[in-house]
């Protein structure tokens, strides 16, 4: 094959993200340039699109997310970028193949070959070059349920039942609660390894609802979680999501997170100064997380040199390699 994984530099730390969507493909852009022993774990109760399809024709795990994951550790060489684009490359057409993504159907295929979903990305891995494995948090294919007040606006109190990750990604209500379905979904055991292998745990970016909760909604995955003796860090978003966050404060995001996962604490809390109204409100909240708040430039500026609502990969990169290296006591690589 053309593309080879990187090997992990001499020094550099052993990190495992968790998120999904373009949350983690933003955070592995940035990491992917600190370290060869990078692990990104994946949700897979996306339900719509090209995954939803797939999912339901053939009762695989939802692919797209996975698909992003591997597209985000491609390199920036000739050979990284030109697999990258091919993956996420859309068919459009007036047929059955209309909105698949070649990436999705490329994974697909080597999981009914193979038999193995972890086994297959690691192939699809060695195929694109990745810079780092993906592994999904779950072997079974999960769907997302949540407690939605005020989705019909003539009962603005009442709480509804919201079902499946692309819904509850758009209501127009105020998310208060999600469940995975089936409750207590079986970890993939190579996720679970990776979280406790770690030197440092990244969650977020992403959709917090869809994206960030749901890992603490896997019971081994979450155990894990509490018990690795590496340090952990929260990423929060640049804006809160329309629907599924919309007017959360960024200590509303972590408040939330408490809520669904109270014993488990985070040693730092990562936000763009930018997008943060009041420091001294989310540093509260992040202490009690008993995290460390740590404000950095990490957005993209607009063309009127505003923070814009995406992150820059470098400006990230270093964002997260200033507090590896201040706090986590790891050898130069560079």
């Amino acid at each position: 094959m053309g593309g080879r994984q990187t090997r992990r530099r001499r020094g550099a730390p052993r990190i495992t993200a968790l998120g999904g969507g373009q949350g983690l493909s933003a955070s592995l852009s940035a990491l992917r340039r600190l370290t060869g022993g990078l692990t990104a774990v994946v949700t897979v109760a996306d339900d719509g699109g090209s995954s939803g399809r797939l999912r339901a024709e053939l009762g695989v795990l939802p692919p797209g997310d996975l698909r992003k994951a591997l597209a985000a550790l491609c390199g920036d060489d000739e050979w990284g970028r030109t697999w990258s684009e091919v993956i996420q490359h859309r068919f459009q057409s007036d047929g059955d193949l209309h909105g698949h993504a070649v990436g999705n159907l490329l994974i697909v295929a080597l999981w009914e070959k193979l038999g193995d979903p972890v086994e297959a990305l690691e192939y699809v891995g060695r195929l694109l070059g990745a810079h780092g494995r993906v592994l999904p948090m779950s072997a079974v294919p999960l769907d997302i349920e949540a407690s939605v007040r005020g989705l019909d606006p003539a009962h603005p109190d009442r709480l509804d039942t919201v079902r499946g990750q692309a819904e509850v990604a758009v209501t127009p209500g105020e998310v208060e609660a999600v469940r995975l379905l089936p409750q207590d979904p079986p970890a993939a055991p190579e996720a679970v390894a990776a979280v406790l292998d770690a030197d440092w745990v990244v969650l977020g970016p992403g959709s917090w609802f869809t994206s960030v909760l749901p890992h603490l909604m896997v019971p081994q995955l979450r155990t894990a979680l509490v018990e690795t003796r590496g340090r952990k860090v929260l990423a929060l978003n640049l804006v809160a999501q329309p629907g599924e966050t919309e007017g959360f404060s960024p200590q509303r995001h972590l408040e939330v997170f408490q809520e669904h996962a109270p014993e488990l604490g985070v040693d730092f809390v990562l936000a763009d100064k930018a997008a943060v109204a009041d420091p001294e409100a989310l540093r509260s909240a992040a202490k009690r997380l008993g995290a460390e708040l740590v404000l950095d430039d990490v957005s993209v500026p607009d063309a009127a040199g505003q923070p814009s609502g995406r992150h820059d990969p470098e400006l990230l990169a270093a964002a997260y390699d200033r507090i590896f290296r201040t706090h986590g006591r790891i050898a130069p690589w560079r």
